[in-house]
């Protein structure tokens, strides 16, 4: 008896076992049913802000309950009857990644356009720039401070000279004879200023020859020695003639005052020429035509103040009057110059 109630409750478990794995089965069954439901995607139509919907039906068949006997009841099948229950596509499908725009020679272009920062489209902005030329300045510069040092060590070392032919210049004294026998007892330091002068006119006659294209394509430096010789033969020949005069005439007297008048003025234009020199050496432009314009005012300024203080020591010693001055002036003055110019001019043209 006790066998066969243990063998009535092993057959119990067996079909309560059965059936609880029947259920069981029942149910991924379901799920995966589900899961396989089929998926709407968006047509072409349809912008793409809008969101997809898919209509899935609800109903599924349930399991049957454990303690049902009758495992082989077929399941309900889902079918699609409602369109109640919607699923953003979103959620639901994941289609694969659009592919990425191709870059273009329009959207590159577009984008230059549109730039923040740079007007790549815009109105182009003209600048004007001149072209660099290379400039050989550096010997001139240092040519002039030599120059001034020159000057500088006359000033220092001759300094009494130098007080007494300013007072003899400006006639700022009574005591001009005695003032002039001292300067012509100083023979160095007017032989220094003399130097002086042939270099500072000899280079501001350079200029002027460079800045008016007299001798195109000439070496500065051979310009300047030509203007330098130039200008020791004028006035050496003027020295040699005005004593042959005062030895011819016998007035020795008159001609060495207007010699030393000469001179004086000479030194002075020499001493003055070098800071319109300094300028003159690196202006270009307006600005050198306003510079040489300027020195050409002071010259003739300082050779009619050189023929309006010459002529009463002159008159005083012979009988003179201001015509025959003037003529003296064209013809010892004015007209050589005149024609040292022309000839150096003609001389220079048939050597280049």
């Amino acid at each position: 008896m006790k066998k066969l109630i243990l063998l009535l409750f092993c057959c119990c478990l067996l079909i309560v076992s059965s059936l609880a794995q029947g259920g069981k089965d029942t149910i991924p069954h379901v799920r995966e049913h589900r899961d396989t439901v089929i998926k709407k995607r968006d047509t072409p139509g349809i912008k793409k802000d809008t969101a997809a919907k898919i209509v899935t039906d609800t109903t599924i068949a349930v399991a049957p309950k454990p303690d049902s006997i009758d495992s082989a009841r077929p399941v309900r099948q889902p079918v699609q009857s409602r369109p109640d229950s919607v699923i953003p596509v979103a959620s639901v499908l994941k289609g694969p990644p659009l592919p990425e725009p191709k870059p273009t020679l329009e959207g590159f272009q577009n984008a230059l356009r549109n730039h923040p920062y740079f007007n790549f489209y815009g109105r182009a902005v003209k600048i004007t720039e001149q072209l660099k030329k290379e400039s050989h300045d550096e010997s001139m510069f240092y040519f002039l401070c030599a120059l001034l040092f020159y000057f500088g060590f006359i000033r220092i070392a001759f300094m009494k000279y130098l007080d007494n032919l300013n007072t003899l210049f400006f006639r700022v004294t009574m005591r001009q004879q005695q003032i002039r026998d001292q300067v012509l007892q100083s023979p160095l330091p007017s032989l220094l200023l003399n130097i002086l002068f042939i270099i500072s006119a000899g280079l501001f006659l350079s200029f002027v020859a460079d800045y008016y294209n007299i001798v195109p394509g000439m070496n500065r430096w051979l310009l300047l020695f030509y203007c330098c010789l130039l200008l020791t033969a004028i006035y050496m020949g003027k020295f040699i003639i005005l004593k042959m005069i005062g030895w011819m005439f016998n007035i020795r007297l008159a001609t060495d005052t207007y010699i030393f008048i000469v001179f004086l003025v000479n030194k002075m234009m020499g001493i003055y020429l070098l800071p319109a020199l300094l300028f003159m050496a690196f202006a270009k432009g307006a600005f050198l035509t306003v510079l040489i314009t300027l020195t050409y005012c002071f010259i003739v300024i300082l050779f009619i103040y050189r023929f309006i203080i010459a002529y009463r020591p002159v008159r005083n010693e012979i009988k003179l009057s201001r015509f025959h001055f003037f003529i003296y002036l064209c013809a010892f003055e004015i007209a050589p110059l005149l024609l040292i110019y022309k000839v150096l001019l003609i001389f220079v043209e048939r050597s280049y």
